[in-house]
Parts: C-alpha cells; structure tokens; sequence
C-alpha cells in the first residue's frame, strides 16, 4: 500500500540535525556506531497507561529515506557545507531498529524503540521518529480511553479530518484504529491504510430541498440499505424524528431498513431517550440511535451514566486534537557510542537519561498478568529486584514471575522486517494487552501507578557515571573565569 509520506521526508527535520551531522562528519564522529533510546516521562491525559502507536510507517520510511539533487541544492543555500552535501547524496539508513509492537501497553521510562546505526544516521532521522511516534502514540492513547468508555460492542466512528491540525489527520485515522475506532470518515486513510470509512448526510442536504421530508426520501432512494438520517436540522423531536419513522416506515414498505437516526446537538442524553422511545412506539425498534457533537470519553461516559440508548458514537476534535494532553514529551536520548555507555546528566534526577544497550522486559504472574516492567542491560540474562529509577529507596521483586522481551528487531542492517502489522491487527493486540492490565491501572481518575523499574546492574552502571561527570565537574572556586 502506498504510503502519504511525501518523496520530501528527508528533508522532514530540524536544521540543528543536519548543523551536528556537519560537526560529526568534520571530526570523524560520524563512523561510531551509536544506541538511542526513544522513550516518554509522563503518561498523557493523566492516565495509567499508553498505546504505543506509528511504528508501521517508522519503519517502512526509514530505509525510504533519500536527499535528491533539490534536497541538496536548498541545504547549499541554507550554509550547509560541501562535505555534508556529499555524504548526503548517498544517504541510506543502514541502521537497526528494535521497538515494541504496535498498540503495545506501555509506561514511562521504558525504551520503547532502540535505534543503532553510525552515529550521523540516527542523529537524521531523530526527528521524523520523534514527530511520527509521540503524536500517533498520543491519539492511539486518547482512542483507547474512548473505546473504554463505550464499552467493546458500540460503533466508534473517527471523524475529525475537518478539525485535525493539517496533514495530522491522517495519523489520526490510524492511531484512532489502533486504538479501538471502528471506521473513519476520513476517505483518503481508507484507501491508503485499509480503513473502514463510514458517513451519512450533513445538514447542508437537507437545507438544499425545500422541506426536510422531501430531503430524507431523496437520500433513502440513494441508498436504501445503509440509511442514517440527521434529525436535527431544525426540531429533532417535533420534526426530524417524526420525518425519520415516516421514511423509516417507507424504507419497510419497500423490503428495507432505515439503518439509524443521527442526533449532533442539544441535550444528547434526554434527545436519545425521546427519540428511542418514538422509533419503539413507531414499530422501528431496530433503528440505531448514533450521536455526534464534541464527545469524549468523559462525555461518553456522563451519556452512559444516565442510561442514554446511544448505539453509534461519532468523535472528532478531542480525537483528532488530543484535548487534554496536546503532546506526548518523548524523547530521543544517546545511551551508547562506539561501544562506551554515555549518559545525560541534569540537576533534575528525572531527566538523568539511562545509559548503555537496553531492553524492556515485562514480568507477568501466573495468571498472565502484567506486575511491572523491567529495563535491563542487554548483557544481563534476567533480574530479581527492580529498582525504581529515579527514587533509590523503592525497589519490587519480580523472582518467580515470568519475563517477556518486548523489544524485537524491527530493521536489520537497514532492512525491513516484512509484513509488520497493520492498525486494525495492532488494535486486536492491544485488547488483548489491556485484558492483562489490572483495572486500577486503566480507571480515568487517579489510576494505580504500574510498577517500572531498573536492573541493578543499570542502576550500577548509571551511579557510577554520575560519579563520574561529578568528578570531572569543576568546583565552584575552581571554574574557568
């Protein structure tokens, strides 16, 4: 399937990218072989848990990427150097990648993607990584929690295209289906990722005849078995639902369904049950009730709490906007070269990055429960204590539970692994990781904490290097004036 990522990709960065690929090409840096972790600090939403999204076209676009003549004739005339241009015009990433799969349960601190490659590649395509995974990941999140409030059965339709921040929306219609939307409305990600679209009538159809009836009939003439009529154009109550049983009742006649009626404003709760309780007295029990209108998991769970009969749920600009947290901080961060672990250092214990090649590792019970998840060197072969990471005193034991890798190679020496998952395969897995996760951890409002932590040979590691740039750290009677 081909992809909406443009032929320009490579150029999808931030200048100071390419200023440091100059500088590492200048010195020789350029040739080691570097490990960047990808990673988040703090869920969004204030919730328990992520869903890990974007990885598919990561993937796919990584060996992708090239700097044609063009590319390298803006570059010349933003300053950049003849040298870089050179080595650019043979650019391939001939890297390897591991991360996570897509729509994978995931929580701070954790690696969930392990770049290696020579140490000017993986600084290159930091960016399009970083911009490409926080935000898919980000709405597959928001997607989940929605799907969670609506329960497993209802229909979930994507439909915030109109309302998206530019190109975004196609990553919205993606993230949305890993994260448990049923369809889209957004046709163009339906031809390119496989999606199922879905739509009726806005009000503008019925506002262009002369009178609503005639409207409802021109539209179940056009298609009769896959009708849904919106009814609040004008009355829902005294004039659109009573308009909707007429077609409704004529649709029969003819050897057909009208499929649902469509509220998008006004009280949707005490609407739902008016409209329910006419269509059921008219004989059109079967006749869905779908609703639109800026709903959110909080909304979609106020509608439940008061029993409104609301079958088809449409969501667009909290979706497509992420409202509530409208950014995921991941980071990108250099946890090796050439072999040396190297690590970030900051007064903010927090932001101390986690040196050296590391996997993530998740210890389940015997029941097939998630406890907690591990971030290990890659050199250790298991570990009994996880330590908090950035709180030494706090540790958990995880003897006797069983341990599960969850970082696979995804691009080998700069190939592909083939046939990687596509959303809605990367939704299934995801219920399936979220039937594993405990219920506190997946509530809205103050969620449990899941348990992650570091080995002890990282937590050695990392306290040896902070003692270590602490050292080398002049005094202050000592510094340089």
């Amino acid at each position: 399937m081909e992809s909406l990522l443009c032929a320009d990709l490579a150029l999808y960065t931030d200048y100071y990218q390419l200023t440091m690929a100059q500088g590492y090409l200048a010195t020789g840096q350029h040739r080691h072989r570097a490990v960047f972790d990808y990673y988040f600090r703090k869920l969004p939403f204030e919730g328990g848990y992520a869903v890990f999204a974007g990885l598919k076209d990561v993937v796919e676009q990584l060996p992708a990427l090239r700097f044609t003549a063009a590319h390298l004739d803006y570059l010349r005339s933003t300053g950049i150097g003849e040298p870089l241009l050179t080595y650019l015009q043979g650019f391939r990433f001939t890297g390897s990648v591991w991360a996570v799969s897509e729509g994978e349960v995931v929580f701070p601190f954790q690696p969930l993607v392990r770049v290696e490659a020579p140490l000017i590649e993986a600084q290159l395509v930091e960016t399009f990584l970083l911009n490409w995974l926080n935000f898919n990941t980000l709405v597959a999140t928001k997607a989940s929690r929605i799907r969670a409030a609506a329960g497993p059965d209802r229909m979930l339709l994507e439909m915030g295209l109109r309302r998206a921040q530019g190109f975004g929306g196609m990553a919205v219609s993606q993230a949305a289906t890993v994260g448990g939307f049923t369809a889209t409305s957004n046709v163009l990600a339906g031809y390119l990722y496989g999606l199922e679209v879905a739509g009726t009538h806005a009000h503008a159809w019925v506002q262009s005849f002369d009178d609503e009836l005639t409207a409802f009939r021109a539209f179940a003439e056009q298609f009769p078995t896959r009708c849904t009529l919106l009814v609040d154009t004008y009355d829902t109550l005294r004039s659109g639902v009573p308009n909707a049983i007429t077609v409704g009742k004529e649709l029969e006649a003819q050897g057909h369904r009208l499929r649902a009626i469509r509220l998008d404003s006004g009280d949707l709760a005490y609407l739902s049950k008016r409209a329910r309780a006419l269509l059921d007295e008219a004989g059109l029990g079967y006749v869905q009730i779908a609703a639109t209108n800026d709903l959110d998991e909080y909304t979609i769970q106020s509608l439940n709490h008061q029993g409104a009969p609301i079958d088809i749920l449409g969501v667009g600009t909290k979706l497509a906007t992420a409202d509530g947290s409208p950014a995921l901080g991941g980071v990108y961060k250099l946890a090796a070269l050439a072999d040396a672990p190297r690590m970030k250092v900051s007064d903010n214990l927090i932001k101390v990055s986690l040196p050296g090649r590391k996997q993530s590792v998740r210890y389940t019970d015997a029941a097939g429960q998630f406890v907690a998840d591990g971030i290990l060197l890659v050199s250790e072969s298991a570990a009994d204590t996880l330590y908090h990471p950035y709180e030494a005193e706090t540790h958990t034991s995880v003897a006797g539970l069983s341990a599960e890798p969850l970082l696979r190679p995804v691009i080998t020496d700069g190939t592909p692994v083939p046939d990687l998952p596509d959303a809605r395969t990367a939704n299934r897995y995801r219920q399936e990781r979220l039937a594993r996760l405990a219920p506190e951890h997946q509530r809205f409002e103050n969620p449990h904490t899941y348990r992650v932590g570091i080995s002890p040979g990282l937590k050695d590691l990392r306290a040896r290097l902070l003692a270590e740039a602490r050292a080398k750290a002049p005094t202050p009677g000592n510094r340089a004036r």
